[in-house]
C-alpha cells in the first residue's frame, strides 16, 4: 500500500478495485486518506481523501456503487456521528446525513432492499459513553439515517451475517470482556424489529460470521468472556434457529479475518493467538461437506487488524495489519500486501 495502515476498512467496488480507507497509521494517526487496489496491475495508488479521518469505521458497498463510510473516531479520538460517500467515478468523498448516535465497533450491513443496517456499538453523546442496543438505516435515496428497532441486549464487536432470506444475524458481543455474550438475534427488515434466537455454545466476542452455501452461517474463534482467543467454531442453521459445534481450528485466533471463497470453503487468516507467538502468519480453510480445517499455508508477514477482500478471478486480498512488533518510534503497522490463491 502506499501508507502503512491498520484498523482501515476494504471495499471491492463494482469494477473489481478495491477501495482501501482510513485506519491507523505507523505513528499512531488516524488516517483521512484512501487509495486503490488493481487487480489487474497488481498495483496501489492513492485517491481521494474522506473529510474525517476515522478508525473502527465501517464502509459499505451500495447498490449504486458509491461506498458508504460511516462512525469510527477521528484524529483527536473522538466518537463521530459523521458519514461520507465515495464515488469510484470522480474518486471523491462527499458528505452524507450523519447517524442518529456517533458510535464504533458496531456493524453495518446491507439489507436486500439497498438500505444500511447500523447495529450496536459504543455509542457517544454529550455527556456519555456506553455500548449501545440501539439500530439505525442509512437509506441511499435520501441519504439519510433514521433509527429502528432495538436488540434485546446491547452490544460492540459483535459478528453480523445477512441471511438468504433476507434477515440479518447478530451473535456474540458484549459490553465488556467479563460481559461477553453467547447469545444471538434476529433483525427482520420487513418489521424493523429484532429478535432472540438460539444462543451459541461458547460467548464469543472478536469473532467471524460468514454466509455458507447453504444458507448456514460459521462463526469462528474469537476471544472468550476472559479474553482468551479460542479456536472452536460453531454453525448457526436459520431453518431451526440454532447453533451446533462443527471442527476446531488448528490455532486459537481473534480478530482473523475469514473470507468465502468461490468454490464455498471459507478462508481464515492471521489474528491473535493470545500467546507469546502474538499476532498470526497463519491460514486455514473450513470446508463446509466435512466440517474440518485445514491448513492454507502462512503469510510473509504475521498480522491482525487487517483486511480480506475476494477478488473477481478468485483471490484474496490481505492489506495491512498489526504485526505485533511495535517500538518506541512506530506501532509498526505494515504497508505490504499479500495475495491468497486458492
Amino acid at each position: 500500500m502506499t501508507t502503512a495502515r491498520a484498523l482501515h476498512t476494504a471495499t471491492l467496488l463494482a469494477d473489481g478495485r478495491v477501495l482501501i480507507a482510513g485506519g491507523s497509521d505507523e505513528n499512531g494517526e488516524d488516517l483521512a486518506s484512501a487509495e486503490l487496489y488493481d487487480p489487474a496491475t497488481g498495483k496501489f495508488s492513492a485517491t481521494g481523501s474522506m473529510t474525517t479521518a476515522r478508525t473502527f469505521h465501517t464502509a459499505t458497498l451500495l447498490d449504486d456503487g458509491r461506498v458508504l463510510v460511516a462512525s469510527g473516531q477521528d484524529a483527536t479520538g473522538k466518537t463521530v456521528s459523521s458519514a461520507e460517500l465515495y464515488d469510484p467515478k470522480t474518486g471523491t468523498f462527499s458528505p452524507t446525513g450523519s447517524m442518529t448516535i456517533a458510535r464504533y465497533l458496531e456493524t453495518a450491513t446491507r439489507l436486500p432492499d439497498g438500505r444500511v443496517l447500523i447495529v450496536g456499538g459504543i455509542g457517544e453523546t454529550s455527556d456519555s459513553s456506553a455500548v449501545v442496543a440501539t439500530a439505525e438505516i442509512y437509506d441511499p435515496g435520501t441519504g439519510k439515517f433514521s433509527a429502528t428497532g432495538s436488540m434485546t441486549v446491547a452490544r460492540a464487536d459483535h459478528a453480523a451475517a445477512l441471511l438468504t432470506d433476507g434477515r440479518v444475524l447478530i451473535a456474540g458481543g458484549g459490553t465488556s470482556a467479563s460481559s461477553a455474550y453467547a447469545s444471538a438475534e434476529l433483525y427482520d427488515p420487513q418489521t424493523g424489529k429484532f429478535t432472540p434466537t438460539g444462543s451459541m455454545a461458547t460467548a464469543r466476542w472478536h469473532a467471524t460470521a460468514t454466509v455458507l452455501a447453504d444458507g448456514r452461517v460459521l462463526i469462528a474463534g474469537g476471544d472468550t468472556a476472559d479474553n482468551t482467543p479460542m479456536a472452536s467454531a460453531e454453525l448457526y442453521d436459520p431453518k431451526t434457529g440454532t447453533f451446533s459445534a462443527t471442527g476446531s481450528m488448528a490455532t486459537a485466533r481473534a480478530d482473523h479475518t475469514a473470507t468465502p471463497l468461490a468454490d464455498g470453503r471459507v478462508l481464515i487468516v492471521g489474528g491473535d493467538s493470545g500467546t507469546d507467538q502474538g499476532m498470526l502468519a497463519s491460514a486455514e480453510l473450513f470446508d463446509l461437506a466435512s466440517g474440518t480445517f485445514s491448513p492454507a499455508g502462512s503469510m510473509a508477514d504475521p498480522r491482525e487488524w487487517h483486511t480480506a477482500t475476494l477478488l473477481p478471478d478468485g483471490r484474496v486480498l490481505i492489506a495491512g495489519g498489526d504485526p505485533g512488533r511495535d517500538t518506541e518510534a512506530t506501532t509498526g503497522y505494515l504497508a505490504t500486501a499479500e495475495a491468497y490463491q486458492p
